[in-house]
């Protein structure tokens, strides 16, 4: 999340009118994120999310508001778009497409324990269950097809070694996407962006108790497995880029009580963690060599998914 667009107290106010949630007593820019433009509001009836969509397009975001609302009404703690009176949950702010959504309580973990990664993995379990029968097929925006549309422009500003690593690992994972047993598993409407900042728990409990995942603007349908991998590839790593075996097996394990692995997801893994940490040292080179301007946006360095991507390649564990 981020702040792109600027919007004054007095167009907020007008544009609230249109739902019945109160006046408006203040909102605040949120700086996290690098996609969107996002605020706080509070009115005098409760507190939201509202979100100017910079590059999405409404088939998109149909999906997304879609997805949103499908998996709470299935329990699963995820903000909820508000519908305005006339039942619209997609509107227009500043001439950008505008939601808003319910804002969750809690605060993300940023120096996640065991406990934390069992309450996130058993959550996503639940999280894709639920998703198996919504109806939206967009792909994963940021998936194979936009990792080869973006590489060429990329690799213009990477070293030789790097640029090889790049073209060596888009052709792994082609070859792989292509293969039986990648259409082998299993898939639907996912987040693929679960990092720590994405997850809320409620102040220090014990056990940790996760009240929410926010921040589904970049989901699609993928497979499932890609979903855990990219939660493993941020929750689960020390500092040395290496996996912490006790977090991961938590995650895991956690997972798998509510939806066991199937033997060919067992066998997909590693390349998996690969897809994840190819994803992200893509989208952060993107940022950082082809910036938008922005009021409020909290840069993220892309060596550490470089580093990590190739960790996995040579030795990224199974899940056993």
């Amino acid at each position: 999340m981020a702040v792109f667009t600027f919007v004054s107290s007095e167009a907020l106010a007008r544009w609230l009118a249109r739902y019945d949630i109160g006046n408006l007593v203040e909102h605040e820019g949120i700086a996290s994120g690098i996609e969107n433009s996002n605020w706080f509001v509070t009115t005098t009836a409760g507190r939201y999310v509202l979100t100017l969509f910079e590059r999405m397009s409404a088939q998109e975001l149909s999906f997304h508001l879609g997805l949103l609302h499908h998996l709470a009404a299935r329990g699963i703690p995820c903000p909820d778009p508000v519908a305005d009176r006339d039942g619209v949950v997609l509107e227009t702010l500043m001439g950008k497409p505008a939601a808003l959504c319910s804002r969750l309580d809690g605060q993300p973990e940023m120096r996640p324990g065991v406990a934390h990664c069992a309450r996130l993995g058993e959550t996503i379990a639940r999280m894709h269950l639920a998703a198996a029968d919504f109806p939206g097929r967009t792909p994963n925006p940021r998936g194979l097809s936009w990792w080869q549309s973006v590489a060429p422009e990329l690799a213009a500003h990477l070293a030789p070694r790097q640029a090889a690593l790049l073209a060596d690992e888009i052709a792994h994972q082609r070859a792989f996407a292509a293969s039986a047993a990648a259409v082998a598993l299993p898939a639907s409407a996912v987040h693929a962006d679960l990092f720590r900042d994405n997850v809320f728990f409620d102040a220090p409990s014990q056990p940790p108790r996760l009240a929410g995942i926010i921040d589904f603007w970049f989901s699609g349908v993928d497979t499932w497995l890609f979903d855990l991998a990219v939660a493993a590839n941020d929750w689960c790593i020390d500092d040395s880029e290496r996996f912490d075996s006790e977090r991961l097996d938590a995650l895991l394990d956690a997972y798998r009580r509510v939806r066991p692995l199937q033997p060919a997801e067992q066998d997909a893994w590693p390349t998996m963690l690969r897809a994840a940490a190819l994803r992200f040292w893509l989208s952060r080179l993107d940022d950082l060599h082809r910036p938008r301007p922005a009021e409020l946006v909290v840069p993220k360095d892309p060596a550490r998914f470089e580093r990590i991507l190739l960790r996995h390649r040579n030795e990224a564990p199974a899940p056993h």
